[in-house]
Order: C-alpha cells, then sequence, then structure tokens
C-alpha cells in the first residue's frame, strides 16, 4: 500500500490518502492514528500537490552505515550504529527545491532509504522492531560536506532548511532488508546499491535509537547511504529511487 500525504486541485488543507494507479483515494484520518479506512473522495494523482508523506517529530540519521561509504569518505566504520538529529524544518516533499546554503561551497546529495516509525516505540527488541514500522520512503540526507569536515560533528551541516528532501510515498509493504538504492543526478546514475549491505540492518538500528530516545509516530530513520556521493549545485535535478517505493526528485537553487 502508497500512502501519500497531498493538497487536492485548488485546496490548500493537507489530506492523506492511499495511491491506486493514476488516482489517490483519501482516508478518514492520517495513518498514525489507527485503522486505515477509505472515504469515497477520490483525485487525479497527477492534478495533486504531493506533500512530504508524514510530518516526522525528528529525523534520525545513521552515518557510516555502508562500508564502501565510510572507504569513500577515509573514515572508520563506528562499532555501534553512528546516529545524529536532522531537524523537521529540513524536511521537505517531491519537487521541493533543495536550497544551497551561501555558507557552504560543497553541498551533495546522499540516497537513503527512510523507515517510518507507525507507533511509539522505546526500547525495543530488533525481534520486534518491524512491528512498529508503518512503513519506507525515499530520502535524500543532503549534506554541507566542507562544514562536515571543519565541524568534525553533524549538525549544522545536516541541518539547513530544505536539506531532508522525503517521498513520495510510504510504502507498507516492503522488505527492508534487500531493496536497491540508487541516486541520479539530472538524469546520470551516481549510487546504484541495496539494503543487504547495511552494515547495521534496520531492525538493528531501531533497537538502538528506541534505547536512547522514544521513538514518535511519524519519526524517520535515514539508514545510511552507499558510494557514489557527490556535490550538486544550483541548476541540478537530483533523484532517489528505490524499489518498491519510487523516485523522489528535487530541484537544486
Amino acid at each position: 500500500m502508497k500512502l501519500v500525504r497531498f493538497l487536492p486541485p485548488g485546496k490548500d488543507n493537507a489530506l492523506y490518502g492511499i495511491v491506486k494507479g493514476n488516482r489517490v483515494c483519501t482516508i478518514v484520518a492520517s495513518p498514525f492514528e489507527g485503522m486505515i479506512v477509505e472515504t469515497s473522495e477520490e483525485y487525479d494523482l497527477d492534478a495533486a500537490t504531493l506533500l512530504a508523506p508524514c510530518i516526522p517529530s525528528k529525523v534520525v540519521a545513521v552515518g557510516l552505515n555502508y562500508t564502501d561509504h565510510a572507504k569513500e569518505l577515509g573514515m572508520a566504520l563506528p562499532e555501534e550504529p553512528l546516529i545524529f538529529l536532522k531537524p523537521p524544518s529540513s524536511v521537505i516533499g517531491p519537487g521541493q527545491a533543495i536550497v544551497c546554503p551561501a555558507s557552504s561551497q560543497q553541498v551533495e546529495y546522499e540516497a537513503e532509504l527512510g523507515v517510518v516509525i507507525g507507533k511509539r516505540a522505546k526500547d525495543v527488541i530488533a525481534e520486534d522492531a518491524l512491528n512498529f514500522v508503518l512503513g519506507y520512503t525515499c530520502l535524500n540526507d543532503v549534506t554541507a560536506r566542507d562544514l562536515q569536515k571543519r565541524d568534525v560533528q553533524f549538525t549544522r551541516s545536516k541541518s539547513f532548511d530544505t536539506f531532508c528532501p522525503v517521498g513520495p510515498c510510504i510504502e507498507t509493504r516492503l522488505d527492508p532488508s534487500d531493496v536497491t538504492v540508487r541516486s541520479y543526478l539530472n538524469g546520470e546514475k551516481r549510487q546504484d546499491s541495496t539494503t543487504r549491505y547495511l552494515v547495521h540492518p534496520v531492525e538493528r538500528l531501531i533497537e538502538f535509537i528506541s534505547s536512547v530516545m522514544t521513538l514518535e509516530p511519524g519519526d524517520i530513520i535515514a539508514t545510511g547511504t552507499p558510494y557514489g556521493v557527490g556535490r550538486i549545485q544550483p541548476g541540478d535535478e537530483i533523484a532517489v529511487e528505490i524499489k518498491g517505493i519510487g523516485r523522489l526528485v528535487n530541484p537544486v537553487e
């Protein structure tokens, strides 16, 4: 099931819906509020404006979770998941522009599988972890790489407004253990890997993160990026594509 958050044509109140072919059928309430119940109200998907599919209280990102990416950056793999936060103000949806800040000369894309939490999770064990997941989405962990190197820690380099594109949907029926993650810069493939190569799989990440902080419905875990990150600049178009979910495309300004 593909869940979206969208603006119907000519309206400014966001709704949640289920994608059915080229139509989107609205649901009674947020998918984080219990059972997903369809209504009779439908819209043409092409006429709707897709938004970020959820409104997280936090985005918990995982650094260096692919061996090849750690080598790419010349950094050692951490023994435990390396986590950091991206603020809700960094989240944008499909088609919205990533804005390069004047303080950085090296803004880069990072294609990632995003895990959307469906119910409150605290001290979850790995064996039960997927029961707390609503679904999965595409995520771009945009990074000011020069500021990351200068600051050592990640907060400033990862937190600029627009630095967390998410979407286009939440896919509720997906096995996260082996899905293809790709990125395309101006139509040219730049990253091509699979979650099979995650150092810490999704279940372990949920266990580890929920031992540190409570995960709320709608929160997102960004599971890390594979080899092939690179620079974006104004005028570019960057796409994140994950098999079974879809394609998240954003222009750069």
